[in-house]
C-alpha cells in the first residue's frame, strides 16, 4: 500500500533516515570505505525535515542543513534538537545562495547531499556551481534524483485524484493539455501550479551529466535503479537495480528508471 508522502512528517522523517541508512551511506562506503565519520562534516541541501542529515550525524559526522521552508526547518531542528544542543548540528532557514551561506561555508565541507531535490531547481547549472565552492578540495557530492522520462518524473502521485495519481507518464503531455487533464479532474491551482513547474525543471540523465562536466565535476560513481529504494516504504517493493543493458541506453534509460543514485567530486 502506498504511503502518502508529507502528511505524516514523523514517520516520513524516519523513512528518509532508514532509506539514507540502508541505501545512501552504503553507496557511499562502495567509493569510499575508509571513511572516518567523527571527522566528516556534511551539508544537506533541500534538507526538509533533515532525515537523511540524522543518518549522518548518527555515525558521529557534524552537519548543517539548509531548508527554505519554515515550517520544515522548525520541524528538523526539533527531530535533531539533541546534536543542534551539542553543536554538531545546524539548520539554516534559508535560500542556498544567500550571502551569509556562501561566506561562512566556503570549501567546509567532505560531503553535499543533494536528495530528490535537483528536479525542482529552475537553474541546475547555477545550483551545482554554488555547490562546488563549499567542497573542500577533496570532497564529494551525493545527488539523487528521479529522471523527468520515468512513469512518474512528474510527481503526478501527489494529485488529489485517485485516478491522476496512478496514471504514469501522464507529465510527457504537451502543458495545454496536461492542464487541462488536471483541470478536468478537478486539482487544486496550487497543485497544478507546483506539476507545471516540475515539468519545467525536470531533469533527465542526460541533463545532469552534463551539467556535471560542464561545472567541473566528475562522475566519481553512479547507480540507476529499476525501482528506487525508497519504493520500500512507499509501495512495499524490493528496490532493484537497473539492468546494465538499459542503463548503457541514452534517453531510452529515462523512460524505465524511477531513481539515480551519484557521486561527484573536483576534477
Amino acid at each position: 500500500m502506498s504511503f502518502a508522502f508529507h502528511q505524516d512528517t514523523d514517520r516520513y522523517f524516519k523513512i528518509q533516515t532508514e532509506v539514507t541508512d540502508e541505501f545512501v551511506i552504503p553507496f557511499l562506503l562502495d567509493y569510499c570505505p575508509d571513511i572516518k565519520w567523527e571527522e566528516m562534516n556534511v551539508l544537506e541541501v533541500g534538507c526538509g525535515e533533515a532525515g537523511a542529515l540524522m543518518a549522518f550525524l548518527q555515525r558521529g559526522a557534524r552537519g548543517v542543513g539548509v531548508e527554505l521552508t519554515k515550517a520544515r526547518a522548525e520541524k528538523a531542528i526539533s527531530y535533531l534538537h539533541k546534536f543542534v544542543k551539542n553543536e554538531r548540528a545546524q539548520i539554516i532557514n534559508s535560500n542556498i545562495y544567500a550571502n551569509l551561506i556562501s561566506e561562512k561555508f566556503a570549501n567546509a565541507f567532505d560531503f553535499i547531499v543533494l536528495k530528490d531535490v535537483i528536479e525542482h531547481i529552475p537553474d541546475q547549472l547555477r545550483l551545482l556551481n554554488t555547490l562546488r565552492t563549499f567542497l573542500k578540495v577533496n570532497g564529494k557530492m551525493f545527488i539523487a534524483f528521479p529522471p523527468w522520462q520515468m512513469p512518474f518524473g512528474g510527481h503526478q502521485q501527489i494529485c488529489k485524484s485517485k485516478i491522476l495519481a496512478t496514471l504514469p507518464y501522464i507529465h510527457l503531455l504537451p502543458k495545454k493539455l496536461y492542464k487541462a487533464l488536471m483541470a478536468l479532474f478537478g486539482e487544486h491551482e496550487g497543485i497544478v501550479n507546483e506539476m507545471l513547474e516540475l515539468k519545467e525543471t525536470g531533469i533527465s540523465i542526460e541533463k545532469f551529466e552534463r551539467l556535471s562536466h560542464r561545472t567541473n565535476l566528475s562522475i566519481a560513481a553512479k547507480r540507476h535503479y529499476l525501482i528506487n529504494p525508497i519504493y520500500k516504504w512507499k509501495f512495499g517493493l524490493q528496490p532493484k537495480e537497473q539492468f546494465g543493458m538499459i542503463s548503457a541506453v541514452p534517453y531510452v534509460r529515462n523512460f524505465l528508471t524511477t531513481g539515480v543514485y551519484y557521486i561527484l567530486k573536483n576534477k
